[in-house]
């Protein structure tokens, strides 16, 4: 029997992402052993402080090295949490079908983002969400949040907010719906950059495990999280940065629309481009160049002064 070493975080989400591949992987591949192990990230050790501009790649640097070092053969991340660039060596070679990627307002009242009442405190570590949100109801407040889904939802229904904002896909992967929620669509709220989608990381040279996940792949989640990338990594956001681009294929064409902000959610840019699906790279590129001469990295230099700084307030 051959076996594959997968490698994850020890996370309540994470862990249901990497045994939801497993399971598939063994649906496909009965001869091959999956092997689990939880490698703890910088992420998951630093709880009690918002992330800064510093921290990008904190919940897969250390998941990486493995990989690099042979000790592991798989990675499955959350694909919005992968840095645009990555190590030489590494490659994303699967992407399952995306789940739903929009984001959702939790409530103890069950309200809706429309619905909210004139300051109302959402909690959320997101310089993209608080950028959003703000801008589309200046009247309402954000404050930092850190902690798993579950720590998130505690803190709710304990008082220390109004409402939280999370991502659907996390939610419903985990089960939780004892607290009322409400999506929020993404005229409102652009998801993150990959968000609801899985990224299957291997080393590049690894044709064994490249091979062993090739069936999981689906083209059209795949061709709209380039384009996304490439946004972003064009931009030079990064994935905590107040910006993000969300793609769509349809009929062999990626629809990507993207918005740019600042952290206080006054100054907020939209534009979205459109191409075959041969070419999602470079459509992402595009569109990041042209809401650079927009504005866009006035926006961005203003938000990394702000990501030094104590969290969303």
């Amino acid at each position: 029997m051959r076996e594959l070493v997968l490698g994850t975080r020890g996370s309540a989400l994470a862990l249901w992402q990497a045994r939801h591949i497993a399971v598939l992987i063994r649906e496909h591949h009965p001869d091959v052993e999956v092997v689990e192990r939880i490698i703890k990230t910088e992420g998951d050790i630093q709880q009690s402080e918002p992330l800064g501009r510093s921290d990008v790649g904190v919940f897969v640097r250390r998941i990486e090295q493995a990989m690099l070092a042979g000790e592991i053969d798989l990675a499955v991340h959350s694909l919005k949490d992968l840095p645009t660039s990555q190590p030489d060596g590494l490659v994303i070679a699967s992407v399952p079908p995306r789940h739903d990627p929009r984001d959702v307002l939790l409530t103890t009242a069950g309200h809706t983002f429309e619905e909210l009442p004139a300051g109302t405190v959402i909690g959320t570590g997101s310089f993209r969400r608080r950028a959003m949100l703000l801008h589309a109801r200046p009247e309402l407040k954000t404050a930092p949040v850190r902690g798993n889904v579950d720590t998130r939802i505690r803190k709710l229904a304990d008082g220390e907010f109004g409402a939280i904002a999370l991502a659907l896909a996390g939610l419903e992967r985990l089960g939780l719906d004892r607290m009322p929620y409400r999506p929020i669509e993404v005229e409102v709220l652009l998801p993150a950059v990959g968000q609801g989608a899985l990224g299957l990381e291997t080393r590049a040279d690894d044709d064994k495990a490249r091979e062993l996940i090739a069936e999981l792949d689906d083209a059209a989640t795949h061709q709209a999280v380039i384009a996304e990338r490439a946004f972003l990594h064009e931009l030079g956001g990064g994935c905590l940065a107040p910006a993000t681009a969300f793609g769509e294929v349809d009929g062999g064409r990626v629809e990507l629309r993207a918005a740019v902000g600042d952290a206080d959610g006054v100054e907020l840019i939209r534009d979205e481009e459109a191409g075959p699906v041969e070419d999602v790279a470079e459509i992402g590129i595009r569109l990041a160049r042209r809401m650079k001469a927009a504005g866009a990295t006035r926006l961005l230099e203003k938000s990394r002064d702000e990501a030094d700084r104590p969290g969303p307030s």
